[in-house]
């Protein structure tokens, strides 16, 4: 039966060259589909509510089941008896993939394709334009992103005005940074990078459409729909792919769901299955445990995966909030050798250099590279130092290659796989996988490091201007913590919705399971041994959020330190001090998108977590939804 589809006023009649009437009639097409969204949704809440009622851990699935929504039985998958996919020639090398969303907020079109200029010019073998993690959502940014995308990929003549501007911008940094230009013929440096898009995730609801009952819509079936009908004939007439990022997958019944989705579009728009190539970023400890599930569950549509390293973070301290002995450390001690991050990588690339039944393996892109090189000469040496070393571990380690949130370190990190010389690290001889209890185990452990209150400081310093910088818009933004304000020899560092989620869920596991300090701080007379209480915590909130209020424009914007950074400080409050964990902080940014009223801000906190103490429900539908039209 069909379903009625609902938009907010005005959307329709703003966007027509976004929501065109071939990208309505897709929608229609995948509308039912929703349904299936939200009950596999509500069975992951329910199994994250019964994993911390019984303080159970996460396990191995059974061999001798089926993958859910598919014929495959976890044997085989595990085995690679599946039907995979060919690598396309354009994706076999992506030695550096840059990220980033295709538009600014509050901005112009012509003021907003800089981004996607930059992007196109840098020299990136991709680039993932972000609908998700580093995508403002405020107003109508999710709609402006597709429309600069749309125009670039059809080599707008606005769009080719603005890449003229951007790349004499850009060789005139590079003359300065590395005494040469970086581009020689910008109309064919456009050609170069293969053009990626990441959709949100299947727990998101959109912010636009909605169905006509007031039922919350997948922002994953908005975001699938309106880049590929839009722009899939154009990529296809140039010979490109037309390749996705799916973010937040934490099982292969979810990933099935996904291949359901990729393949109703195919079938809709006439394209042969397996035309649509998707990336999985594994994000999330449940996933770990079925890689190879979920990529033979994705099949025909599965090239890669990618290794990031914040989300996972937080997925972990999330899967074990109920665990008192789970106590992680300092944020800058998780790194990808620490513990469960160095088993969490090696996971991965024993899963996709595994063949299928055609002895196709697949790619593994490594995590984040967040340094920005902007600062001080030695600061900039310094961090450059860590990234081209980050960088040579991870290729070493067999990744194909890496992502950069700034398109001024893809000439930095490049070098790296230059070096190497070879396309991809496709096919290496790891080892199987293996499902035992220490593998398990492996997935969650972990290793002495240090838990202070400069650490705390950071976490709380960050994870502030993180939700300030969200209601501005910025949901990608240079930050650093707020002591090293003005410090040039320290770097702003690129964080996105991945960084603020972890800074919470360790401060909210440190309050929670009164962790231990490692050292002393003679600041606060806090010693080695003293649990991490209320009372450090609301003192640190406080003097932190000072700070903030006195940082210059150039690190608070001064128009946010009476409208969004107080609602950013209740949110903070909130979520660590509420004693049942909230499961993402996007959540409560996302009911206060749009929103200056604290006390408004206050209720709709309160409406939140009394819901998720209540059953575990999740509010995450857009409380200013105010409908205009409908599509049949």
């Amino acid at each position: 039966m069909d379903r009625t589809l609902e938009f907010r006023a005005g959307t329709l009649q703003t966007y027509p060259d976004v929501y065109t009437p071939a990208a309505l009639a897709a929608l229609q097409t995948l509308a039912p589909l929703n349904r299936d969204r939200r009950e596999i949704m509500a069975a992951r809440t329910a199994r994250r509510l019964d994993r911390i009622r019984d303080r159970r851990r996460m396990a191995f699935l059974d061999p001798e089941a089926l993958i859910p929504r598919t014929s495959l039985r976890v044997q085989d998958a595990r085995d690679g008896h599946f039907e995979g996919s060919e690598i396309p020639k354009d994706l076999q090398r992506q030695w550096i993939q840059g990220t980033g969303p295709a538009t600014k907020p509050r901005a112009s079109t012509k003021s907003g394709l800089r981004n996607v200029a930059y992007a196109l010019l840098s020299g990136a073998d991709g680039w993932m334009f972000d609908g998700e993690d580093a995508l403002g959502q405020v107003q109508t940014m999710s709609l402006d992103n597709q429309r600069d995308l749309k125009l670039a990929i059809a080599n707008d003549p606005l769009f080719l005005e603005v890449a003229e501007e951007v790349a004499a911008e850009m060789n005139q940094w590079a003359h300065g940074f590395f005494g040469r230009p970086i581009i020689t013929d910008w109309r064919k440096q456009l050609d170069f990078t293969t053009k990626l898009f990441r959709v949100r995730g299947l727990h998101l609801d959109d912010r636009h459409v909605r169905e006509s009952d007031g039922t919350g819509f997948s922002a994953s079936i908005v975001d699938l729909v309106l880049y590929v009908v839009n722009n899939y004939e154009r990529l296809r007439s140039a010979g490109s792919s037309i390749v996705l990022y799916l973010p937040k997958i934490q099982t292969a019944e979810e990933a099935a769901l996904w291949s359901d989705m990729l393949t109703a579009l195919e079938r809709h728009l006439g394209l042969p299955v397996g035309t649509i190539k998707v990336y999985v970023l594994v994000e999330q400890v449940e996933a770990c445990f079925q890689l190879m599930e979920i990529r033979a569950a994705l099949g025909m549509h599965f090239v890669g995966y990618n290794t990031g390293r914040w989300d996972y973070i937080n997925s972990v301290a999330d899967a074990l909030s109920w665990d008192p002995d789970f106590v992680n450390p300092n944020i800058d001690a998780i790194v990808m050798t620490y513990g469960y991050m160095r088993n969490y990588e090696d996971r991965v690339r024993r899963a996709v250099n595994t063949p299928d039944r055609h002895g196709r393996c697949a790619l593994w892109q490594g995590g984040m590279e967040p340094n920005i090189p902007v600062g001080s000469q030695a600061g900039v040496a310094a961090g450059m130092k860590r990234a081209v070393a980050g960088g040579e571990r991870e290729q070493r380690e067999g990744a194909s290659g890496k992502w950069v949130a700034h398109w001024k370190m893809v000439h930095i990190m490049r070098p790296v796989w230059e070096k190497a010389a070879a396309d991809n690290q496709l096919g290496l001889p790891f080892p199987r996988l293996t499902y035992t209890e220490q593998d398990a185990a492996g997935l969650m452990l972990l290793e002495p490091a240090p838990r202070t209150v400069r650490g705390a400081r950071d976490l709380l310093s960050v994870a502030l201007q993180y939700g300030n910088a969200f209601g501005q818009g910025f949901q990608a933004a240079a930050l650093k913590p707020a002591d090293f304000f003005g410090n040039d020899d320290v770097l702003y560092l690129m964080e996105d919705m991945a960084t603020g989620e972890i800074r919470l869920s360790i401060l909210w596991e440190w309050l929670h399971k009164s962790a231990r300090l490692t050292d002393g701080d003679a600041e606060t007379g806090a010693r080695a041994g003293d649990t991490f209480s209320r009372k450090i915590f609301e003192r640190l909130l406080n003097e932190e959020y000072a700070k903030l209020l006195r940082a210059s424009d150039r690190d608070v914007h001064d128009d946010s330190k009476q409208t969004t950074l107080p609602i950013a400080r209740v949110v903070v409050e909130s979520y660590i001090q509420d004693p049942v964990k909230p499961p993402w902080y996007i959540d409560l940014l996302n009911i206060n998108l749009n929103n200056h009223d604290l006390a408004l801000a206050r209720q709709r906190i309160a409406l939140y977590l009394e819901a998720l103490q209540r059953d575990g429900t999740r509010i995450t539908e857009n409380l200013d939804f105010a409908p205009s039209g409908m599509a049949q």
